[in-house]
Formats: C-alpha cells, sequence, structure tokens
C-alpha cells in the first residue's frame, strides 16, 4: 500500500489543493490541530494574511500546535502552508469569472442560494478528485483488475449505489464482478476469494466497520484489495493494497451527500476507462453485444401494432 509521505517537503511540488489534503486529514487530527483545520478550511483566502500567532489565537491553541499541523501536512512549517495557500487561493481567482462560492448551507439560505451553493460544492468536489488522484495508484489499480479473475466491491449505505455502478461498468466488459451493499453477503463472498482476485472496498470516512471488515477478510484470503475513500489515513487504507483517494467535503445538510458520490464515481470512471483502454478489443466487442441485447427493450425499437 502506497502511504501518504508525512516527510516535509515544498508545497509548490504537489498538485494536490492543500485544502483537499487538510479535508482527507481532519478526521484523524487530534482535537487541538482539527480546530486549526476547520479554521484553514473556513478561511483559505484569510490565513495567507495571518502571522502564526495570529491563527494559533482563532483557534485556542498554541504556535507548537499549529507547526504540528503543518507537519501532519507534510509541510516544513507555517510559511509553507500559508504558500500553499495562497497559491492555491491565486489559482483558482485565476480559474473562475466570478467569486468563489463559500460557506455551508445555512437554515436561512433563499433557494437560489442552495442550488448555486451545492452546483459550486459538486462541480468542486468533482475537480479536487482529479487534482488529488494519484496516477502511479490508479495504473496500478487498473493493472489488477486486468488481469483479476473475480473482482468484488463492498459498500454500504450510499457507497453501495456507487459499488453498483462499478459492477455495472465492469461486467458490460466483459470483467466478473460482484458488487456487495449487505454485510453478511459481502463477508461470505470475501470468504471465498484467492489470489488472483481483487476486493474494492467503497467508503467516503474510511471508517465504514461493515466495509472495512469485508475488505481485511477478502485481504487475508489472498486477494488484492483497494479502497476508494476520502481520508487516506483512515483505517480502511490500512487493509488496503492501494488507495485511490476522493476530495469531497460533507457538510452539515449534506452527509452523504451528492459531492461524495460524484466524487466517487469520477474514480470509478476513471478506472473503468482505464481498463476498457486496456482490454480495447474484448470491451468493445462485449459492449457491442451487450447493447444489442437490451436495444430491444427501448419502447421506440419495438415494431408497431398495425391496428385494424
Amino acid at each position: 500500500m502506497v502511504q501518504p509521505s508525512s516527510a516535509p517537503t515544498d508545497p509548490t511540488e504537489s498538485t494536490t489543493p492543500v485544502t483537499v489534503t487538510i479535508r482527507g486529514r481532519l478526521p484523524d487530527l487530534q482535537p487541538a490541530m482539527r480546530r486549526v483545520g476547520e479554521y484553514v478550511l473556513d478561511n483559505p483566502a484569510r490565513v495567507p494574511a495571518m502571522t502564526i500567532s495570529d491563527l494559533a489565537e482563532v483557534c485556542d491553541t498554541s504556535e507548537t500546535t499549529v507547526v504540528r499541523f503543518c507537519r501532519e501536512l507534510g509541510l516544513r512549517g507555517y510559511p509553507n502552508l500559508r504558500l500553499a495557500l495562497a497559491t492555491e487561493m491565486g489559482g483558482r481567482e485565476k480559474s473562475v469569472d466570478r467569486p468563489e462560492v463559500t460557506g455551508d448551507i445555512s437554515v436561512g439560505d433563499d433557494l437560489a442560494s442552495v442550488v448555486e451553493k451545492i452546483a459550486f460544492a459538486d462541480a468542486r468536489a468533482v475537480e479536487d478528485t482529479a487534482k488529488a488522484l494519484s496516477i502511479p495508484e490508479l495504473e496500478a489499480v487498473v493493472a489488477t483488475l486486468v488481469t483479476a479473475s473475480r473482482v468484488d466491491i463492498y459498500g454500504v449505505g450510499a457507497s453501495g449505489f456507487v459499488g453498483a455502478d462499478l459492477q455495472q461498468k465492469l461486467h458490460r466488459i466483459g470483467r466478473i464482478a460482484f458488487s456487495f451493499s449487505d454485510s453478511h453477503a459481502a463477508l461470505v463472498s470475501a470468504a471465498l476469494l484467492k489470489k488472483g482476485d481483487v476486493a474494492i472496498g467503497i467508503s467516503h470516512s474510511g471508517m465504514t466497520i461493515d466495509t472495512i471488515d469485508a475488505l481485511s477478510l477478502a485481504r487475508s484470503r489472498g486477494a488484492i484489495t483497494v479502497t476508494i475513500t476520502n481520508s487516506p489515513k483512515s483505517p480502511i487504507s490500512a487493509v488496503a493494497d492501494h488507495v485511490l483517494t476522493t476530495a469531497a467535503r460533507e457538510t452539515t445538510f449534506r452527509s452523504g451527500a451528492t459531492a461524495s458520490r460524484l466524487a466517487q464515481l469520477t474514480v470509478v470512471d476513471c478506472v473503468f476507462v482505464g481498463v476498457a483502454q486496456r482490454t480495447y478489443a474484448e470491451s468493445m466487442e462485449a459492449l457491442r453485444a451487450t447493447y444489442e441485447a437490451v436495444q430491444n427493450r427501448r419502447t421506440a425499437s419495438r415494431p408497431r401494432r398495425s391496428s385494424r
């Protein structure tokens, strides 16, 4: 498994926005560092102008905690965090013609604001996921799926729908794949896996026990394990050989939100297209055959009955 590096780095060397990194690490941080992370996420344009003392004071913590927070992100110190935030905010200002939509949806927002905030959050989730996705990890996952004898996909709740989408896509190009949203069925299937099989666990938080247990059992049976998660240092990552990271933020009104599902579906599409590319002839034949199989199920395709 490729673990996120904890070594200090230059923020300009990474293509992953620093706010995406913070969001992924937030659930695993200690309370004091979590307060710093939450403040930075809520005020990404303001923090670059703040001293370390200012940030520590507004977060009710110490300067030492702020430094520890920066190192937890893989940065050398607070100046690097300020630079990374300033670079990210400057890039976003150049990429849009209107001010960035900020803030969570509140009870007092009118519907126009709700629509704007949802659309912005969903679009940003897809954009940030594309930046955060590790291409070497994606290539490794695609390679394992191309040669896999069988693919098990585990996900409960909203992640289960994403698992079903991935299963359907793989099945359409001739891959043997099964999706399980029931925890008992997932465990039974995982117990039957062997070397040469692949198991994929989908969990936004990375802390869903049912998915973790199924993926862990699959790994113990010799299967290669993959996770799609928003939190690369979460428990599910510890039982995965490969980690594909999403970048979406679930908010007060939007636990299990569309943004996190879109981020997961973005990764699923990348995986699917990668597999289809590497098995092009076989995949195109399977797509043709499956298309023809369901074509006459469309109302307009059926011959009309003659009227008497």
